[in-house]
């Protein structure tokens, strides 16, 4: 086949245009990424070799580095996987699957938050999206990758120099695997560009970022023996003969079979860069043996940043990887955690485990089951240690992991009540985040529940009308708006036998309190005489709501919807339909204020004339009014509108002023909604 030549993708050029223009000063990682890249590939082979012998390479797993002195060049090979064509040109000429369109914003970000230290700063992202083999054009001004994938005879050469476009050709490989040749760019002390041809910087580098990799990393080196004579003296006047041997510049340790008092936090740190690419600390380190019936070593690690595809369903980066006696099985094994714990990085090791690549025969293994809960548990241990010892650490963490150790109280399990006392919320008294612990030792003797709202942002849950009545009696509310809480507070839940209660759903009875009472409470008299207006509101609002009742949650806005106790929520009923699914409708229950004098007003004209149409007008001021407050989506935006303007053309034609606000109190958004004598 003739030499194709192929240009790079928008995104790609951008990231190279980076990488040429030497962005970064740790310019070393590139020879972390190209090492991992290659370990990846001997893991692969090892993996597909359980299954199919005639893949694996004649001799031993290895990684190989190669430099030519006189040519400026370096060489990393493998004996791995390989890649074909296609692959090729799908993971090599475009990295849109890697992440790059993410690695760029995030570059982007870090640099303006960073100011001039953004861009040294910098380099840690390059293995967390992916984007590794390209980091090669820091030290490279050309680069030839040869690859043959295993089982396949021909081989593929792909070349670029960096300038957007790339080359593809065929090639010769005696073997499967891959080999990378760096046309390495001239020394540059200053910007921080080192020889990587000097042995002693390559044994350095490669100590310093991949000395746990699992598989030996060998380099052709030369020393100095003198000669000797038949009695093993070294014989004077005779100059050094040189020889040439191979050398392994890695440990290979199994960090994860020692103890956790004899490795050093150091050393923990170094693996997790070398296992998840991500350049800073991690918030947490989990070591463990578990020893008895079955034996196993975990060594997990709690991430300092969510990694962009966190969410994403069918995720890049690696999670937990298992061994079994050292020899590496599978990446990212979702059997031995639960999904509400993805985020957690590192390596669980099985003594007993039979080596099996049938992932639903080791599901339901026995073992595994055991080894997944000494996990679980173990993590909880050290969120917990975290909270306790470092709430600053514990904070980041809920930042950053909240919402998916959240997903673990969807299932009811026996860790829910342990994720009860882990979690954080905002609420409507503690500055900052509060836990539930915290939460009830701060109730008072007659508070009987734990009250909550939810709803789509902060913003919108602090603003709702449905808190205005227990702000007025200072009763502390829960604040939950990521998407999740829809589902773990669905149903009956208790905390410390402390019942949940959302205060937008069912009847809310906070009983008398004269002393915290609002002294400018107007006095209702007798609830009956707002009968006939309910039931007209009723008779206008029949097709949009379940019922019109007056409410003992408001204090100063008109209105507010709330569901019964058992209805799904506004925001689950968004969601179902973003997945596509049709969720019946509910309809919400319409509470007013008869405290209000909007509602007070309506009242009178009720009396005067219950048939009048301008009941219905105002109605449906109302109702839109109340979806507003809580931050909902109007169903008909423009019906509402044309409502609006019809109330205000009748008020302009009536010479009505606007109203003010209450004595003492400044107009906020809920007042200017509501404002307005509907006469």
């Amino acid at each position: 086949m003739s030499t194709e030549k192929h240009s790079f993708t928008a995104e790609v050029q951008e990231l190279l245009n980076l990488m040429v223009h030497s962005l970064y000063s740790q310019k070393d990682v590139f020879l972390r990424e190209l090492v991992s890249n290659s370990s990846d590939a001997l893991d692969r082979i090892r993996l597909e070799g359980l299954t199919t012998p005639d893949l694996m390479p004649d001799g031993e797993l290895e990684i190989r580095l190669e430099v030519d002195t006189n040519a400026r060049t370096l060489a990393i090979s493998d004996n791995g996987i390989g890649m074909s064509r296609e692959e090729v040109i799908r993971d090599i000429g475009t990295i849109a699957r890697s992440g790059s369109r993410e690695f760029l914003a995030a570059l982007k970000a870090k640099q303006t938050a960073g100011g001039a230290g953004g861009a040294a700063a910098s380099a840690d992202l390059i293995g967390e999206f992916g984007v590794g083999f390209y980091s090669t054009f820091m030290v490279a001004d050309r680069v030839t990758l040869t690859t043959r994938r295993a089982g396949t005879d021909t081989a593929v050469r792909w070349e670029s120099t960096g300038d957007g476009t790339y080359t593809l050709d065929d090639a010769d490989r005696p073997q499967a695997g891959t080999t990378v040749l760096l046309h390495l760019k001239p020394v540059d002390e200053e910007d921080g560009l080192g020889d990587y041809t000097d042995t002693w910087l390559l044994k350095e580098t490669i100590k310093k970022h991949s000395d746990f990799v699992a598989h030996p990393i060998r380099m052709r080196v030369e020393r100095q023996e003198p000669v000797l004579d038949n009695t093993g003296t070294p014989v004077k006047g005779m100059l050094p003969k040189t020889v040439t041997e191979d050398e392994t510049l890695n440990s290979m340790k199994a960090i994860w079979t020692r103890s956790r008092s004899e490795v050093s936090d150091k050393e923990y740190h170094e693996f997790y860069r070398h296992l998840s690419h991500d350049w800073q600390d991690p918030l947490a380190t989990i070591s463990a043996g578990m020893e008895g019936t079955f034996n196993a070593r975990i060594l997990l690690f709690i991430p300092a940043k969510a990694p962009f595809d966190l969410y994403h369903r069918d995720r890049i980066t690696k999670g937990v990887q298992l061994y079994v006696k050292r020899v590496h099985v599978m990446d990212d094994w979702k059997a031995l955690l639960p999904e509400w714990l993805r985020f957690l990085k590192g390596v669980i090791d099985c003594e007993d485990l039979t080596i099996n690549v049938s992932r639903e025969m080791l599901q339901h293994d026995r073992q595994v089951k055991a080894i997944r809960t000494f996990a679980i548990k173990k993590t909880l241990d050290a969120i917990e240690r975290l909270k306790k010892d470092t709430p600053d650490a514990m904070r980041t963490l809920w930042a950053e992991f909240g919402a998916v150790l959240k997903e673990g109280l969807a299932a009811a399990d026996e860790f829910r009540d342990r994720l009860l006392d882990l979690m954080l919320s905002e609420s409507s008294r503690a500055k900052g985040l509060t836990s539930l612990g915290d939460y009830v030792a701060r109730m008072g003797d007659d508070q009987k529940h734990i009250y909550y709202l939810g709803g789509a942002s902060l913003d919108a849950v602090r603003n709702s009308p449905h808190l205005e009545s227990f702000i007025r009696r200072d009763i502390e509310v829960l604040f939950f708006a990521d998407p999740v809480d829809e589902f773990w507070l669905q149903g009956d839940l208790s905390y410390k036998d402390t019942r949940f209660v959302s205060v937008s759903q069912g009847e809310i009875d906070l009983g008398k309190d004269e002393d915290k009472a609002d002294s400018t409470t107007t006095d209702t008299g007798d609830p009956s005489r707002f009968d006939g207006l309910l039931q007209t509101l009723r008779t206008h609002l029949q097709d949009d709501i379940k019922d019109v009742r007056l409410s003992g949650r408001l204090t100063s806005s008109p209105a507010c919807l709330v569901g019964d106790a058992d209805d799904m929520s506004p925001q689950l009923e968004e969601m179902m339909r973003r997945m596509g699914q049709a969720p019946p409708k509910t309809k919400r229950i319409l509470e007013i204020n008869p405290d209000h004098p909007f509602i007070e007003r309506l009242r009178t004209i009720h009396a005067a004339d219950a048939k009048t149409p301008e009941l219905d007008t105002y109605a449906r001021l109302l109702h839109g009014q109340a979806i507003l407050a809580e931050g909902g989506t109007l169903p008909d935006p423009g019906a509402y509108s044309r409502v609006v303007m019809e109330v205000a053309t009748q008020a302009l034609a009536a010479g009505a002023p606007p109203s003010a606000p209450p004595s003492g109190e400044a107009p906020n958004a809920q007042q200017s909604q509501s404002s307005g004598d509907p006469s």
